[in-house]
C-alpha cells in the first residue's frame, strides 16, 4: 500500500489532499511520461454537492496499468509515495500520476518525469 497525495480538490473523493477511497487505479498502459497517465477513480464534484469524503486514507491500494514504470509490479504500485496531480481537473483525463520512473533496456536510461 502506498501513501497518496492528491491535489485534485474537485474530486468528490478528495479531502485535504488525501483520497477517501480504499483503492485507486492509475491508467496509462502505454505511458512513457506522466501526462499519459490518469486516475480512473476521479469523479468531479458537482456544484453545490457536498464532498463524499468519509475519512481520508493514510495509505491505500494502488493498481497501475503503467507497465513501463519501475514501481509497477504485476499491475500494482510499489512506490512508497504517489502524487496525483489535477489542480484544474474536470475529468479523469485532467489528472496525472507524477511519481512515475520509467525504464528502458539501458540502465543509464532511467528517466524521472
Amino acid at each position: 500500500m502506498g501513501n497518496l497525495n492528491c491535489n485534485a480538490a474537485s474530486c468528490m473523493h478528495n479531502c485535504d489532499n488525501q483520497c477517501c477511497l480504499n483503492s485507486i487505479c492509475v491508467e496509462g498502459s502505454l505511458a512513457c511520461q506522466c501526462g499519459e497517465t490518469c486516475c480512473s477513480d476521479y469523479e468531479h464534484q458537482k456544484p453545490g454537492a457536498t464532498n463524499m469524503c468519509h475519512l481520508p486514507k493514510d495509505s491505500l491500494s494502488i493498481s497501475c496499468e503503467a507497465t513501463n514504470c519501475i514501481y509497477n509490479t504485476n499491475k500494482k504500485c510499489d512506490a512508497d509515495h504517489v502524487d496525483i496531480s489535477g489542480i484544474k481537473a474536470v475529468t479523469e483525463d485532467d489528472t496525472v500520476c507524477t511519481c512515475l520512473l520509467y525504464t528502458s533496456d539501458a540502465a543509464d536510461d532511467l528517466t524521472r518525469v
